[in-house]
């Protein structure tokens, strides 16, 4: 069974597949900077309410399924990480 999460007026379940690509796919994230992404991204995700149900980041690119509440909008969180 799903698990649903609530506001005040809605129950809801928004999870959406997020992938970032840096600019000409350069082959920048490895290494160290491969584990302090991963510490970034989930901390700028809780600071607007919403949760990194799972993420892979690969060397030129980095997938992510994000759940996020529906007062907020997906471009304005995926803007904000």
């Amino acid at each position: 069974m799903r698990e649903y999460q609530s506001l005040a007026h809605t129950t809801w379940n928004c999870r959406y597949h997020v992938v970032f690509i840096p600019k000409k796919r350069k082959k920048a994230i490895f290494g160290g900077i491969r584990k302090h992404l991963g510490e970034v991204f989930h901390e700028l995700a809780r600071q607007k309410e919403c949760q990194i149900v799972e993420g892979h980041l690969m060397r030129d690119h980095v997938h992510m399924c994000i759940s996020i509440p529906p007062k907020h909008s997906v471009s304005h969180v995926v803007g904000y990480i």
